[in-house]
């Protein structure tokens, strides 16, 4: 495959579900990251001053009854970072995701994928690659039915393992 879809064209074109993988303690610079080390916090009852446009995204899939999960796996102390992401975590939750958060010690048995991805309808696979600093460093689209059915079955052991977003503290 060579061209690959932006985000929300494989969402648009999804039925049934997406799940989405993150194994990362630090993601790419973001200001809203800077912004909350700063001290800034949302104002969560202004829902514009928040909501982006992935949101809608999800809001839309969910809305079709497509069902999003996201898993987290973090390493305990968790970083700045991934305490910031907790926070935010708010934001996808209203959208409709379902998160749940992994401790990393309580993955110990199981066989990890090595990158972040999101899988679509357990079909299609959106891979993500980034630098040893957390940078976006690539992503490809995979569709060989073997990965495809590999990583789902390691994000559905991750899912069974993970804690749901609300009972999580990010410690």
């Amino acid at each position: 495959m060579s061209l690959i879809p932006e985000f929300g064209e494989l969402l648009a074109g999804t039925q049934q579900s997406a799940v989405h993988l993150e194994m990362r303690d630090v993601y790419y610079k973001n200001p809203r990251f800077e912004a909350w080390k700063k001290g800034e916090r949302t104002n969560w009852d202004d829902r514009a001053s928040w909501w982006r446009p992935f949101h809608d995204e999800i809001a839309d899939a969910v809305a079709r009854g497509v069902s999003v999960r996201r898993a987290r796996i973090v390493s305990e102390p968790v970083t700045e970072y991934i305490r910031w992401e907790h926070y935010q975590t708010q934001a996808n939750v209203a959208a409709g995701e379902q998160i749940r958060w992994l401790p990393r010690r309580r993955a110990t048995g199981l066989l990890l994928p090595a990158n972040d991805f999101w899988i679509f309808d357990g079909r299609l696979m959106r891979v993500h690659h980034f630098s040893g600093d957390g940078d976006w460093s690539e992503k490809e689209l995979r569709d060989d039915p073997e990965v495809v059915e590999t990583s789902t079955a390691a994000f559905e052991r991750i899912w069974a393992r993970a804690i749901p977003h609300d009972e999580y503290e990010a410690k």
